[in-house]
């Protein structure tokens, strides 16, 4: 049985709570929905300032750092670009640590390289930056749903065991 979305977001604010952190977001095809979930949980200002929903190539640039090469070289929807977006968010919010998220939830959008249900992630912490990219089935509100609480476990992962992107690199 899977957990809840309440329930990871809930753990996650447990974790970051005993090391004192705060956690930020950088959402583009969740909307908010990251932030959404963190927030639900009661006392989350304790470990949550604030998220960023960068929908569009020119909100990743102004408000996250996102260089317009990347952009140009690997897209919107690329792990040199949620890279960017982590890293930007991090440094924003002084967190210690940030997920970024860029995907097709469709149900149009995708391509051969880049089929709706691709999702790029990227978890920063002090020990640097880990991307990955997943593929999700279902409709748009599935594909964004999965996308949260894939976001939402991995940060709980890094928030646990913060060497994780070390051992695992």
């Amino acid at each position: 049985m899977t957990e809840s979305t309440y329930d990871l977001a809930e753990q996650l604010g447990q974790a970051l709570l005993a090391r004192n952190w705060r956690v930020t977001a950088a959402e583009s095809c969740t909307g908010g929905g990251i932030a959404s979930a963190i927030t639900d949980v009661p006392g989350s200002s304790g470990w949550f300032d604030m998220g960023f929903v960068t929908y569009s190539n020119g909100a990743k640039q102004r408000l996250l750092g996102v260089t317009a090469d990347s952009l140009h070289s690997h897209g919107a929807v690329s792990e040199a670009v949620v890279s960017e977006m982590a890293n930007g968010a991090m440094l924003a919010a002084k967190a210690q640590l940030s997920v970024a998220v860029s995907g097709i939830a469709g149900p149009s959008g995708g391509s051969d390289d880049k089929p709706v249900g691709t999702v790029c992630f990227a978890f920063g912490s002090s020990s640097g930056t880990r991307c990955e990219t997943r593929h999700f089935s279902g409709d748009r509100r599935s594909v964004r749903e999965q996308t949260v609480r894939h976001a939402l476990a991995g940060l709980l992962r890094r928030a646990i065991l913060p060497t994780e992107d070390q051992q695992t690199a």
